[in-house]
């Protein structure tokens, strides 16, 4: 027989996480994390779950009724939304510029639908003249993409996809995990059918839990295929005609229902997820919304302004970039995940990696939610110089804050 190995309590090393998220969850979410427990029907907890819907409709700039929270982390909420409205066969297009087109492309394959991909080589972002011609040509009934990709650090102008989208009736789908609050993404301004996203980027919160808001033509198409689960069926309910959602967990018509006044006792809420969605709505609210995307802006604006001052090179189209995320080339001859650990174990600083074809070319440096601060974005710029001065990179000395303190300064900061 083993021993029994107990192990010590939890006490994770101090980290400033610099990267493409998670990043640091804001104090006040712990907090709320740390509240009590109450059961999921509960006329207090009720009470919650409908502040959650009030202020996610806020977040979301929407009217939408149908906003709340799947449980689980950001692709919970694309599986939800994907096995919910697309039948075997159905036409999804999904336009690639990133490694996050090809994982809504993979959710959606993996729902039979006939999937087309439409791509840009990574760094660069569709004009919505390619989108439109290609949902002209393929006519889909999804229109699947993201608004931010942290793998290629650019974001997709959104405002013109909805409209798009509902000119040849299909239904539009934003991925907004990487981007959400960080940049604007006004919903029913824009004609989008159905956003979903996480709390672990500019929301500033956990992963674990997944915001997600659509509009009644989604509904519609949802309520075609509804089916509640015979242990929980009301006496006299007849399910739909169309096919049975997949997925029990991730059934949206009775997701509806747990959400609605029907209280569906369909799963056990995450109660102390909730919590956290509640307070990081809560908190951004109280900043502002265009005050917390003016904060990013800057933050990306320093950041860029730090790396060219130390003479590096910033990836991607930069009309086009993520203002919570930056890509900047690796100098030559430099191990990038060498000094990538160095500045985890000298400064406890974490800054990201890249994949597919960027892997080993790019570091991808993040700037968001509770991190987005000035000091964060000035140590983050001192280590990496330091960082890079190990391996005897030649770069003007204190380059990078300098750079990144003009651009604060001339707001008065």
């Amino acid at each position: 027989m083993t021993a029994n190995e107990i192990f010590e309590e939890l006490n994770p090393p101090p980290r400033l996480m610099m990267g493409p998220g998670p990043v640091n969850v804001d104090p006040r979410v712990l907090n709320a994390m740390s509240m009590p427990l109450l059961g999921q029907f509960d006329p207090a907890f009720t009470e919650y779950m409908n502040e959650v819907m009030v202020l996610y409709r806020q977040v979301f700039q929407t009217e939408n009724r149908w906003t709340f929270m799947i449980d689980g982390t950001a692709r919970a909420a694309i599986e939800t939304f994907m096995v919910s409205v697309i039948e075997p066969g159905d036409k999804v297009l999904v336009p690639v510029f990133g490694r996050f087109g090809h994982l809504l492309t993979e959710i959606a394959e993996r729902c039979a639908a006939d999937v087309e991909i439409i791509e840009v080589e990574w760094g660069e972002v569709f004009d919505p003249q390619q989108i439109e011609d290609a949902v002209k040509r393929v006519r889909p009934k999804v229109v699947a993409l993201c608004q931010g990709d942290t793998s290629t650090t650019v974001a997709q102008p959104l405002a013109e996809i909805g409209e798009i989208c509902a000119r040849y009736d299909a239904l539009s789908y934003v991925d907004a995990t990487a981007s959400l609050v960080g940049m604007d993404l006004p919903v029913d301004k824009w004609k989008i059918d159905c956003v979903s996203v996480s709390l672990q980027k500019c929301l500033a919160g956990p992963p674990g839990i997944a915001p997600i808001t659509f509009n009644d033509r989604v509904a519609e198409i949802v309520n075609r295929r509804k089916h509640i689960e015979k242990g929980i069926r009301p006496d006299g309910f007849e399910a739909a005609g169309g096919p049975m959602v997949a997925s029990n967990y991730f059934d949206l018509g009775m997701l509806m229902d747990y959400w609605s006044e029907a209280r569906l006792n369909h799963h056990t809420e995450a109660t102390s997820m909730l919590y956290a969605a509640r307070e990081c709505a809560r908190v951004v609210l109280k900043e502002g919304l265009q005050a917390s995307f003016d904060r990013h802006a800057l933050a990306s604006r320093a950041m860029v302004a730090g790396l060219e001052g130390l003479g590096l090179r910033v990836f991607g189209d930069k009309s086009h970039k993520m203002p919570n995320v930056t890509g900047v080339y690796i100098p030559d001859g430099i191990d990038g995940e060498a000094a990538r650990a160095e500045m985890l174990h000298d400064f406890g600083i974490e800054i990201g990696t890249s994949f597919g074809p960027l892997h080993g070319k790019i570091w991808r440096i993040g700037a968001m939610g509770y991190n987005c601060q000035k000091h964060n974005i000035l140590i983050c710029l001192a280590a990496l110089e330091a960082t890079l001065r190990q391996h005897d990179v030649s770069m003007p000395a204190g380059g990078g804050v300098d750079a990144a303190l003009v651009e604060y300064r001339a707001v008065g900061q």
